[in-house]
């Protein structure tokens, strides 16, 4: 099932739904991972008709550092022990089609492309017995958009991964779909820049899961942004960068400069 978010034109509310096809069809109420077994008897709307948003509005972003060796190697790095986890800021999730702004205080700007795991229930020191995947509610692409000249600057993520327009999201939450070996794939501009399967994480989806429980609970609507492969690149104003995740679609978002349209 794609479950997805929009809204209609001159209107500033959402609504989360299913897209079926060419047609979304409305959840009765507006909660951010909804019941997926709740009977719907709202009224189909054309695709056409709405605007899709980030599909998601999590309390927290937890991000995973050089979670693939050629990533990390090609910035010089080694892979790390147990998993290398940042956040990064909610209120720089954009949804599809919208602007990737570049902010005057940087000067690299780079694309990540990952698969993100969407939490459904709260998941808190899961036990051995439970599979940490009975915790997800779906799957999305992530651009893990960096500021890689203020990350080498400050050391520590935050700052470079937490401007506005830093993660767009989208275009839908697959909730079907098994993340041990799906293609991740990102191009700017047509151009494949980077292009890896899950299945060459240093660290799975279930143990980032797990692991992540143990230090922070983590709510439904949460996002586990699983790391990039090699292949990063620098992003410039009039870019078109594209996110592709087998079986969830596509993420396009344009780049613009800081004050530019």
């Amino acid at each position: 099932m794609k479950v997805c978010r929009f809204s209609l034109p001159n209107s500033e509310s959402s609504r989360v739904a299913i897209l079926d096809g060419m047609r979304v069809i409305p959840f009765p109420r507006g909660e951010t991972i909804p019941n997926l077994t709740e009977p719907i008897f709202a009224e189909a709307l054309p695709l056409e008709e709405v605007r899709l948003l980030a599909p998601l509005t999590p309390s927290k972003i937890v991000g995973i550092g050089r979670n693939y060796l050629e990533h990390a190697i090609e910035f010089g790095n080694k892979l790390p022990t147990e998993p290398l986890l940042f956040l990064k800021a909610p209120s720089s999730i954009v949804g599809p089609d919208e602007m990737i702004e570049l902010p005057p205080q940087s000067h690299q700007v780079d694309h990540e492309g990952e698969l993100g795991v969407v939490i459904g229930r709260k998941a808190h020191r899961i036990g051995s017995e439970e599979d940490p995947l009975s915790y997800v509610f779906g799957y999305t692409c992530v651009n893990d958009v960096t500021a890689r000249d203020l990350q080498r600057k400050d050391v520590q993520f935050t700052r470079a991964k937490s401007f506005d327009t830093f993660c767009p999201v989208g275009p839908v939450i697959v909730t079907d779909l098994d993340p041990l070996d799906l293609q991740v794939k990102t191009s700017v501009n047509s151009v494949v820049k980077q292009q890896a399967r899950t299945s060459a994480m240093a660290f799975s989806v279930p143990f980032l899961i797990r692991y992540i429980a143990e230090m922070m609970t983590l709510y439904p609507g949460d996002l586990i942004a699983t790391g990039t492969p090699a292949g990063v690149s620098q992003l410039k104003h009039g870019d078109v960068v594209e996110v592709e995740v087998e079986g969830v679609g596509v993420l396009q978002n344009r780049v613009c400069a800081h004050g530019a349209e």
